[in-house]
């Protein structure tokens, strides 16, 4: 559009690209992908983190002398790419721990560096028609938003003290709550209903994990969304646990794909055996309606997008400063880059165990540019559309890995090494997806202000670097600071064959002491040197997941539980994505289950519900759909006043409550990193509990969990009323 004007004129030069910008982006970067690392593998979802980044850049920049809207910009350009990178990180890497390989840190920090470089890079060509030829068509809500909290920060007025304000008290909670910190109280206040003789309702569980991330998530997605994500946990917990338990107590024997009976099962044993591969088949159903839904759009944006390739014209001469991309040559030769190194490092640094040969990593390297340009075209339209909330990033992954599988399967590549090679396709396809919907939201940003296209891309590869140091760092912290151990005595006869078992030959990820805790609760140390690592995967023996067998019991003695996929991490999407792998290449899924989920989702969609937030809510502990309900609750309410008040109670993303709401996220986050990264040190040097914080009795009661929780609460209420200073 020739006749838009941006706030900043293309022929007035304000500082920009500075050291400063730069460092502070960074570090915003790592903070917030890692802190989307450890919020989305829990609660299955993350936010938008350009918002809070430019409104703390704002007051930061401003506290060390003057600073430029365009400084700003370039702050929440570099440190936005930690949580886009994060998020397909997440949604999909995870799955190698749930197909029996290992999370290895070299291996996340180059799928996501590959990845979030293929996102920029191909997102360049595409901006000019994008960004300013459909300036009127696509609305790219996020960068809007986040363009009117850089000027309204340039005229003046603070909004960073909200965010501030959230952060500190979110954190002062977070200590006494988190378990793995002071824990004063219950950290997850739990009740299990079992009513008379007949156990009515035993098999069923109450709880809410009540931490400020999940109250924040709550409160800016809003009441419909959070309820409907309840709703899913409502009926997975409170209908069908129960509903197992009433008609499998009697069968003495393990029902598949149990290894125990139905009656010996607590809620947590229920979850993961059997709403988990319900939750995955529901979640993969709605991901692909969600992707059916928006195909009309696709298709229009592949259209356009291949159209404007084919008839861009050339421009002669220099370009203004505010239509200075990148050269296409650059976008070329990085590209024909990535696609060398990316075969380079599955052919010399494959998955342990996993190595698949030279045609299948050349293969692997030509589907990661093919789907990646295919996906990034799309996902850089439909967020201009619809915003980044709504962009259907598990459906693209879901199609790029039941393709990629599909090609295996004709060529007979049905190994599992061949599975985590298509993890690999289909994560990096969907990185550069999610960096490319995110790098479109900056890119707009920044078309509005009247920033530097080329200064704003290059500040994007900066960010995708550094915060991909933390997030891989993160995803690992994760795995081994909430994993355990549990006592698992069973006789095992190591040298016949067993249907989906393999011994694991790298063990280096194994402590070399560890604590395994009994039935009756009590905990001994065990040592690495005394055991056999077993991995099960699809085995009709053993639940899926890693045993330590003893050759002097000749027994299993020990369960050894992965964080990732517990139900402090539960990485719905991630599972997801083994499911697909598994249920095309193997054929081992427990059908049954998976169906359940899939018809279930058509049930919702008929009722005219979105149903792919109902499906992360089936898949979910209640104790983390809960929490986010609350927090949809105090959204409600706080809606409720404004209305009353007279006026709009469409609250956006730079009102009051929101700013604090963010806060809590991040301050969940942080600490509750620092309380992972704190157990498992604890783990690894065999400490014990070094802060020894003297609970009383008179706090370790749920009662207390529950009303600091709701104290909380109400400080979000609270600070989401009281308007913000001019």
């Amino acid at each position: 559009m020739s006749d838009f004007q941006p706030f900043v004129p293309a022929g007035e030069r304000r500082p920009e690209f500075t050291w400063r910008a730069l460092l502070l982006g960074a570090f915003f970067g790592i903070v917030f992908g890692a802190v989307t690392v450890y919020v989305g593998l829990r609660a299955g979802l993350t936010v938008a983190a350009s918002i809070p980044i430019a409104v703390l850049s704002i007051s930061i920049l401003r506290a060390f002398g003057r600073s430029s809207i365009l400084e700003n910009n370039i702050v929440q350009t570099t440190g936005n790419a930690g949580q886009s990178i994060a998020s397909g990180v997440i949604f999909t890497l995870p799955a190698l721990v749930f197909l029996g390989f290992d999370l290895e840190y070299t291996r996340i920090f180059c799928l996501a560096l590959i990845g979030g470089w293929l996102g920029v890079l191909f997102m360049i060509p595409l901006r000019r028609q994008l960004i300013v030829q459909e300036h009127g068509t696509l609305a790219y809500p996020e960068g809007t938003a986040c363009a009117d909290v850089l000027v309204a920060g340039e005229k003046g007025g603070s909004l960073a003290s909200r965010v501030f304000l959230g952060l500190g008290l979110g954190s002062l909670y977070t200590l006494f709550q988190n378990e793995n910190i002071f824990k004063a109280w219950p950290g997850t206040p739990e009740w299990q209903p079992d009513f008379g003789p007949a156990h009515i309702m035993k098999g069923a569980s109450i709880k809410a994990e009540a931490t400020p991330e999940y109250l924040g998530v709550g409160y800016i997605i809003g009441a419909k969304v959070a309820g409907t994500i309840f709703a899913g946990g409502v009926l997975s917990w409170l209908v069908i646990m129960p509903l197992i338990y009433f008609f499998g107590k009697t069968i003495s024997g393990p029902v598949y794909p149990g290894t125990i009976p139905i009656a010996q099962m607590g809620p947590s044993e229920l979850w993961a055996t059997y709403i988990r591969p319900m939750g995955a088949g529901a979640v993969a159903a709605a991901g692909l309606i969600t992707l059916l839904r928006t195909l009309p759009t696709i298709v229009n944006a592949l259209t356009a997008g291949m159209k404007n390739l084919r008839g861009s014209e050339v421009s002669k001469g220099k370009p203004s400063r505010t239509e200075d991309d990148l050269t296409m040559r650059t976008v070329v030769i990085g590209s024909v880059l990535l696609v060398v190194f990316t075969f380079l490092f599955l052919q010399f640094k494959p998955v342990p165990g996993a190595y698949v040969g030279v045609v299948p990593n050349i293969l692997a390297s030509l589907l990661i540019v093919f789907f990646g340009f295919l996906f990034v075209t799309v996902s850089s339209r439909i967020v201009g559309l619809i915003g980044s909330s709504a962009n259907p990033m598990s459906g693209m992954a879901i199609a790029t890995l039941m393709a990629t599988c599909a090609v295996f399967l004709v060529r007979g590549w049905t190994a599992p090494a061949f599975g985590a090679l298509a993890i690999t396709i289909g994560g990096t396809v969907a990185i550069a997806a999610a960096n490319a919907g995110d790098t479109s939201q900056d890119l707009k940003t920044g078309f509005l202000i009247g920033a530097t296209p080329r200064l704003q891309q290059i500040a994007l590869m900066i960010g995708v670097v550094v915060s991909t140091v933390a997030i891989g760092f993160t995803l690992n912290l994760m795995n081994t600071g909430l994993q355990h151990f549990d006592a698992a005595s069973r006789a095992w006869n190591i040298n016949a064959p067993h249907s989906g078992v393999m011994i694991q030959q790298d063990v280096r990820t194994l402590p070399n002491e560890f604590p395994v805790k009994s039935e009756n609760g009590t905990t001994t140390v065990h040592h690495k040197s005394e055991y056999v690592v077993l991995n099960a995967v699809g085995s009709p023996e053993l639940a899926d997941g890693k045993y330590l067998y003893s050759p002097a019991s000749r027994r299993i003695e020990v369960q050894w539980v992965q964080g990732i996929g517990s139900e402090k991490a539960a990485a719905p999407q991630a599972r997801l994505m083994a499911t697909v792998i598994s249920g095309i290449l193997s054929r081992k899924l427990p059908w049954g289950l998976v169906m359940m989920g899939v018809f279930l989702v058509l049930g919702v969609e008929l009722l005219g519900v979105r149903s792919l937030s109902f499906a992360v809510g089936a898949y979910l502990s209640i104790g983390t759909t809960l929490a986010i309900f609350c927090g949809g609750v105090v959204r409600w309410i706080v809606d409720q006043a404004v209305k009353r008040a007279g006026g709009d109670a469409t609250d956006s993303e730079v009102s009051p409550g929101a700013l604090y709401a963010s806060g809590l996220i991040a301050a969940g986050g942080i600490v509750g990193l620092l309380g992972v990264a704190l157990k498992g040190y604890e783990t690894a040097t065999d400490k014990g509990d070094i802060l020894n914080f003297p609970a009383t009795n008179f706090l370790n009661h749920d009662w207390i969990s529950v009303l600091a929780f709701v104290l909380l609460a109400y400080s979000l209420y609270y600070f989401a009323r009281k308007p913000l200073k001019k």
